[in-house]
Parts: structure tokens; sequence; C-alpha cells
């Protein structure tokens, strides 16, 4: 029969360890309460050597690898391990199967750390915290908070649903993206070559008949020079754009003025500061409804919303609870951001001439509005916060869903007039002098 160690609470808060026999982990957990224990972590006792050699043969196993673990491969695996503890498996049993599946990779060397850990006497949430490259902080506590709680089944679908939910948004965003982008790729390509190529011939037969050019026309040969002599600038200025972004956010300032640029900037500003909350209000609520502490729930959501401005909303809320405050009160109170210098400086480089006069009308917009402060009220005051927080998270969900599917039909003809406009323009210019020739022409013959 098995020996379980394992840690546990009396009534009175004082901590215990001990070791119990028992055929199962289910039993031994039963016979603990039964004891009138709460237990905090259990595992079977195992001899180093045992666990020593059982590291060296699960590692056979594992392969070399660069990156991450998408965030795609990470759902699959807490649905399908959800299933699998539905249907009644031993959690060891799930883990072995699911790495049986898994191609060569971090996940599968991550699920083969976690089943080494467990055959050597860790929980779950222990031997998942060896790799935080694939399960962060809100998953290691959620599995934590469902440990302890003895309802690991449930909180695996919770945590399941969480992250479809969190991936579907995800991919709502960046689908809504693909086509602008697209469009002003390929519209860039077309007046790239138009300006290296199709001009500079027009420019010879314009110099050979000596004819005089119009100032529209001048402009665009003059643009079109500058673009064959600068040819390189095309790529390299989106390439410094993107270097100078990366060295402004190494700096914490830095890094809160180009979060602030994007939620205050005109159109897709709003969609950010949407998205940010629909993100940061389902994990609080996901965690609450798991068990997780308020003030590491909050902890855990701070480092998991992705922006600064978010950040130090979170922080400040926790701070503010640690002094005996409602959720409510600092949430509205810290929503206000102030004038931030770096914000300012992103403004004038990407809008130029109005970016600055931009920033200042909207410095001062709270990015937490009263309907989420409300509705977190409402359930501090009826004991429903997680409730309403998943309410709040649905709401901006569907307004995310609204806007995208909105600034993807306005992006349309925007693009497609500013491309016609371009080559509208080109073609005016070009034909001004040709029109002149023929007629100098006509008119000589």
């Amino acid at each position: 029969m098995p020996t379980f160690q394992f840690e546990a609470m009396d009534a009175s808060g004082q901590e215990i360890k001990d070791v119990i026999e028992a055929p199962t982990e289910a039993e031994a957990t039963a016979t603990i309460k039964q004891m009138g224990y709460y237990v905090t972590k259990i595992g079977v006792k195992k001899g180093k050597a045992k666990k020593a050699a059982g590291a060296a043969a699960k590692k056979k196993g594992k392969t070399f690898v660069i990156g991450g673990v998408p965030q795609k491969v990470i759902t699959g695996f807490t649905r399908q391990l959800s299933i699998l503890q539905d249907a009644g498996l031993p959690i060891l049993r799930s883990l072995k199967i699911l790495e049986g599946q898994c191609k060569p990779g971090r996940m599968k060397n991550a699920l083969i750390d976690t089943c080494d850990e467990i055959e050597g006497g860790s929980t779950l949430s222990e031997a998942m915290n060896k790799s935080p490259k694939v399960f962060d902080r809100l998953y290691v506590n959620m599995i934590k908070a469902g440990e302890a709680g003895g309802a690991l089944e449930v909180i695996l679908r919770r945590l399941a649903e969480f992250q479809e939910r969190s991936l579907a948004l995800k991919r709502r965003v960046q689908g809504a993206l693909i086509y602008p982008i697209f469009v002003v790729l390929f519209a860039v390509a077309i007046l790239a070559f138009i300006m290296i190529f199709i001009v500079p011939k027009f420019e010879e037969i314009f110099r050979e008949f000596d004819a005089t050019l119009p100032p529209v026309t001048q402009m665009l040969m003059d643009f079109s020079r500058g673009v064959v002599e600068y040819w390189y600038a095309i790529p390299l200025v989106p390439i410094s754009l993107w270097l100078f972004i990366k060295l402004m956010r190494k700096f914490p300032a830095g890094r809160e003025g180009w979060d602030i640029f994007l939620l205050k900037m005109p159109i897709f500003g709003s969609l950010v500061e949407k998205n940010a909350l629909a993100r940061s209000t389902r994990t609080l609520g996901t965690l609450i409804s798991s068990g997780v502490p308020i003030l590491e729930a909050l902890n855990i959501t701070r480092e998991t919303t992705g922006n600064a401005v978010f950040e130090n909303i979170y922080q400040k809320i926790s701070e503010s609870i640690r002094e005996g405050e409602p959720i409510a009160k600092p949430m509205k109170q810290y929503s206000k951001t102030s004038f931030q210098p770096f914000a300012a400086v992103f403004f004038f480089v990407f809008i130029p001439v109005v970016g600055v006069v931009i920033y200042l009308m909207r410095a001062n917009k709270r990015v937490i509005d009263d309907l989420v402060v409300n509705m977190v009220d409402v359930g501090e005051e009826t004991g429903e916060l997680d409730t309403m927080l998943y309410k709040v998270a649905d709401n901006f969900d569907e307004e995310v869903k609204v806007l995208t599917e909105g600034l993807t039909k306005l992006m349309e003809p925007l693009l497609i007039i500013f491309l016609g406009g371009a080559v509208g323009f080109i073609v005016i210019a070009l034909f001004m002098p040709l029109v002149g020739l023929i007629e100098k022409l006509s008119s000589s013959a």
C-alpha cells in the first residue's frame, strides 16, 4: 500500500505535516478530512533514488527547443485535460496520455517534467510551476486553487473556457488587422514600382522634347528621384520605427508612454481599451470564482494585462484593498491618466502636426468607464463579484466584435480611396505635360 506525504491545517489554523497509508490519493484525502484537517498538499512518498531514476528515464524523451508554446496549443491541452479529468482518470495517467500525443517541442518537454515531478511526490500545481514558460502564474494558481478545493476538474473546465474566449478575442482583433495591413503593403509596393520604374521613363521623354513641366508634374518627378536615390528608406523607415518603439519600451516610462499612446490614439484606441478591459476582467473573474484570494488574483491580473496603464491601476487597487477599501472606489479613482511626456513624443512621431493636440484633448480621459465601476460595486455588495466581472467581460467582448467589424468595413473604402487617389494623382501629373506635347506637335505639323 503506498504511503502519502501530506500537509494540512487543523481547525485552529495550525500547519500539520505527516504521512498516511491508503490505496489511492482520493482515499487518503478523505481519511485526512475525517481527521478534521484541511488538506493543502498531498503526494506519494518516494525515495530519492527512485525519483532520480524516473527523472533520468523521462528526460531521454526531451528535445532541444527554441521559443515558447502557442496559446492555441496550451488551450487545446487544457480542454483535453479537462475532458480526461471529467472522465475520472487519474491526473498522472491523463498527463501521460497527452504527453504521448504531443509533438516534440517545449510543450512535450514540459509535460515530461510535470509527470516526473508528480511521480516524485509533487502536486500538479507544484509540478507545473517548474515550467513557467508554458504554465504561467494564472494557470498555476488556478490549478492550486482547484487542488485546495478538491474541484480540479471544475477548475480545468473553467480555465479551458477562459483560454478559449481569450484566444477567440485575440483572433478577432488579429483578423481585423490582416486586411488593412495587406492592402497597405500592396499599395506601397505598387507606388514604389511606379516611382522607380515608370515615372523616370516619362521624365526622359519630357527631357528629350524640352517640355515645360507643370508644378504638379515637377513635384512628382522630384519625389520619384528621391525614391530612386533613397529606395532603401522604404523598408528602413518602418524598421527604424519598430526599433525605436522596442528601445523606448525597455524603460518603464517609455513602456507606459507607448501603452498610453495606444489607448488614447483615435479610432484604434477604443479597440485597445476594450480589448484590455475584456481580458483583465475575465481573468480577475475567473480567478475569484476559482477560489484564489482577492489580493493574489489582483496581482496575477496585473501581470497578465499586457498594458502598463492597467498594471498601475490594478497595483493601486491592490494597495487600497490592503488598507480596507473596496475595489470599485480605487478603480474609479485611478482610472484617469495624467499627462505623460513619452506618450506626447509618440503622438508627435506617429501623428505629425496635430498629434500632440489630440493627446492633450484626450489625456485626462478615463480608461475604465462608469459601467465597469458600477457593476463591480454591485458585485461587491451582493457577493457576486465574479459573476459581474464575467458580465463586464462578455459585454466588452461583444463591443470588440462590433468595433472590429465596423473598423474593417470603414478601412476598406478609405484604403481604396487612398490608393485610387495616389494613382490618379500620378496619372494626372504625367498626362498634363503629354497633352501639351501633343498639342505642340500638332500645331507644328
